[in-house]
């Protein structure tokens, strides 16, 4: 596990575009699984800045969404998918056959799940998963309890997910209490793993993440075990009040 402190979010930011960059370069046909939440949006702002300058080429990626609020459709402004979408898709020109997603609006939602699952086998897994980390330890919405070998699911989310998520979408009664998310079995998987993680407020879950015990109740523990992990943070959320 490498952790990378900078100073600030905005030079964090940076630093995780440089890192986006190079393994993009290195690996036009990357398979990514890509977070979304407010942590990583200057990073994928950084990155198109790049691609519109020409300077790297992110069109022959394959992404892959990472958790959706089940009954929210693409239309709702809380539709993750439609996040994602603004945010890297379309930003990055990545073609619409080239991009995996959840179904937000379904009648089988745990049999969806399933499929999704089987779809990222056959595609061989993820080269990289960018994340970002919740205040109980969540990797997309595998909530604590949450093991290692946890599978691509539908999920309810916790208490403390949904105060944290209330900030996006204008309060907690607007929150969707129920979601599907990428198993922790996949993401630990993954060739490369990125996590994104700033502010003081992230401080205690951050160091609980790279030294606590590697336990279930945090799941972001986890990644102690995952065979490439890049940690980027900046100071605040390092060193909290020191």
């Amino acid at each position: 596990m490498d952790v990378i402190v900078e100073t600030n979010p905005q030079t964090a930011s940076q630093a995780g575009t440089d890192l986006l960059a190079t393994l993009i370069r290195r690996k036009p046909t990357l398979k990514a699984v890509l977070a979304t939440g407010n942590t990583p949006m200057d990073m994928y702002s950084r990155l198109a800045a790049l691609k519109n300058a020409g300077k790297i080429d992110a069109g022959q990626m394959t992404v892959f969404q990472l958790d959706a609020y089940l009954d929210v459709p693409d239309t709702d402004p809380r539709s993750l998918y439609g996040w994602m979408d603004r945010s890297f898709i379309q930003p990055m020109d990545i073609p619409a056959t080239q991009v995996h997603r959840f179904r937000e609006t379904s009648d089988d939602p745990h049999g969806d799940c399933v499929r999704y699952a089987d779809t990222i086998r056959a595609s061989g897994g993820f080269d990289l998963a960018v994340l970002g980390l919740g205040p109980n330890g969540h990797l997309g919405f595998n909530e604590p309890p949450s093991a290692a070998d946890a599978t691509t699911r539908v999920v309810t989310l916790t208490p403390e997910s949904i105060i944290s998520n209330a900030v996006y979408w204008g309060g907690i009664a607007r929150v969707p209490k129920v979601s599907v998310t990428v198993g922790m079995d996949a993401l630990l998987a993954s060739s490369q793993i990125i996590l994104i993680a700033t502010g003081a407020h992230k401080h205690d879950i951050l160091r609980r993440t790279v030294e606590g015990p590697v336990t279930p109740d945090v799941p972001s523990s986890f990644l102690q075990t995952a065979a490439k992990v890049t940690i980027i943070t900046d100071r605040a959320a390092w060193e909290g009040d020191r």
